[in-house]
């Protein structure tokens, strides 16, 4: 019996639809699961939740399916944001991929002085996302915004929501007590560099910033991204 697939699909889903999935995905179908007509898999998105499809025929191209009935609906999920200063390709691979794992709902790259990588792929970060969410049974698929420079980060940021800034200089470690499950909370990665010290005033001086301590050791960026989602997700879930 062949192993069931788990896709993400970005159109409507509801009963009796039939349609076709993409050619990069029929492909996965058809050539690497090898499944046939009759054979059922599941899609899913952020708007109509995971749904169980039927796959009525296996074209040469195209793979065409009917869609059964829902499986699992939309809940709602923690809404943690990730900002961060882009670094080397392989890296922020590996950082996208295990935090969308660990549940970020939006990233956000920003440009700060000490910036080394200054653009970012949002295609190949859609991707790795995507993928992400497929293998780990994640029905939500987070959003990547564009760039944008820290102080218009800091400046526009939700008054209602707060930054968990991560420095090596705080002495804060419980902060629990501080954070509100309705509002967005957002960790702020710095880039390799680190932020530069009038960076870091303008930082911890906004009244949404709660600055924490991740560990005695200077942190790789992507080390950091993980670790902060990790003890974030652990915070909310005892508050």
């Amino acid at each position: 019996m062949a192993s069931k697939a788990r896709l993400f699909y970005p159109d409507k889903l509801k009963t009796g639809t039939i349609s076709r999935l993409s050619e990069k995905q029929s492909h996965y179908t058809k050539n690497v699961m090898r499944l046939k007509a009759g054979d059922k898999i599941s899609l899913f998105n952020s708007q109509d939740g995971e749904w169980d499809i039927r796959i009525i025929d296996q074209g040469k191209i195209f793979t065409e399916f009917k869609v059964e009935k829902l499986s699992r609906p939309i809940s709602k999920e923690k809404n943690i944001w990730l900002a961060f200063s882009p670094i080397k390709k392989i890296p922020q691979d590996l950082m996208i991929q295990k935090t969308t794992e660990l549940g970020i709902q939006k990233f956000i790259p920003l440009l700060c002085e000490r910036s080394v990588v200054r653009e970012i792929n949002t295609k190949r970060a859609e991707k790795i996302i995507t993928e992400a969410c497929e293998q780990s049974n994640r029905i939500t698929v987070p959003e990547i915004l564009d760039m944008q420079r820290l102080i218009d980060f800091i400046k526009t940021f939700p008054d209602e929501g707060k930054i968990i800034f991560c420095d090596i200089n705080s002495n804060l470690k419980d902060f629990k007590n501080k954070l509100s499950k309705k509002n967005p909370i957002c960790i702020l990665i710095g880039p390799e560099g680190d932020f530069t010290e009038e960076e870091r005033q303008f930082i911890i001086n906004n009244k949404n910033v709660i600055s924490i301590t991740l560990a005695k050791n200077i942190l790789r960026a992507e080390t950091a991204a993980i670790a902060s989602t990790t003890i974030l997700n652990y915070n909310l879930e005892n508050n």
